[in-house]
């Protein structure tokens, strides 16, 4: 005679107090399953650990959150002590903001050439001596004896040819001259003034070849350029305009082969330009020093 199975076993549950603990359904000698209560035991250990890493989760985001309260906190009116929190760095700087100053630049340099430009801002004293200085001059290492020198108001007196009528009409008031001589090469060169810088320049464009100045003769210098072919030179900077006339004394002409003439007058044209223009640059320095 058989035994059926008479209802629903009650399954073993490790959580549930009390509860039967199964048994091989194998065997009816009451031997306990080990296999299964070793799977069991690992099941309730696997829990227990995944619970602890939970856990411990939970409790680095707390204290996380507890250091961002205690950071915002510190950062607010009120300092650990209670009292006022002092300003940050950042802070104090705007509050105090720094003086700030209008931007300044230095004023342009004065241009030496507004100085002879006009009778009105040239006022340093002008004579022979002040432009043709010392007893001679050496250019381009070229040595020149300064031989007799003339001053005259008079501008028409010192010009020969087309040059004393371009002088008059546009107000020469003053001619400056002086000749130098260096191995039998003569030359003078004369220095007319203007009241501006537009009569100078006007009077330059209107010269030609048959506008030259007076040769100036004396103190040893003999006559030269009294009817013989001689070169010439026209120019102005500022409110001057300056002549050269170079040659052979005694009625030799000038050839185109006569270069000691050619660099006679070059070099005297040379040197007036830098006498007019060392004018502004002392009258512009003395100006800047006031």
């Amino acid at each position: 005679m058989s035994f059926g199975q008479g209802g629903s076993q009650s399954q073993w549950d490790p959580w549930k107090p009390h509860s039967q603990q199964p048994w091989n359904g194998g065997g009816g000698d009451g031997t306990p399953d080990w296999a299964a209560l070793a799977e069991a035991s690992e099941s309730r250990n696997k829990r227990r650990r995944l619970l602890f890493v939970g856990g411990g989760v939970l409790a680095t985001v707390a204290v996380g959150a507890a250091v961002t309260m205690a950071v915002m906190s510190a950062g607010g009116d009120d300092d650990a002590r209670g009292g006022p929190a002092q300003p940050s760095a950042s802070a104090s700087a705007s509050g105090s903001a720094a003086p700030s100053f209008a931007p300044t630049t230095a004023p342009p340099p004065l241009d030496p050439k507004d100085f002879i430009a006009s009778a009105k801002k040239d006022t340093a004293p002008l004579s022979a001596d002040t432009l043709f200085p010392g007893a001679q001059l050496t250019m381009t290492g070229n040595v020149y004896k300064k031989g007799p020198t003339a001053d005259t108001k008079n501008c028409a007196s010192a010009a020969q040819g087309t040059l004393a009528k371009v002088l008059t009409d546009n107000g020469c008031t003053r001619l400056i001259r002086a000749t130098y001589t260096k191995d039998g090469v003569v030359a003078t060169v004369g220095v007319a003034v203007f009241d501006t810088e537009a009569q100078a320049t006007k009077a330059k464009g209107q010269a030609d070849k048959k506008s030259i100045v007076r040769p100036l003769t004396g103190d040893g210098v003999k006559d030269f350029c009294n009817g013989a072919v001689c070169r010439s030179t026209t120019n102005s900077y500022g409110r001057y305009a300056y002549f050269t006339i170079s040659g052979f004394p005694g009625g030799k002409n000038v050839t185109t082969k006569d270069t000691s003439v050619f660099r006679t007058g070059d070099d005297l044209a040379a040197f007036a330009f830098g006498q007019i223009r060392r004018r502004g640059e002392a009258q512009a320095s003395a100006a800047a020093n006031q």
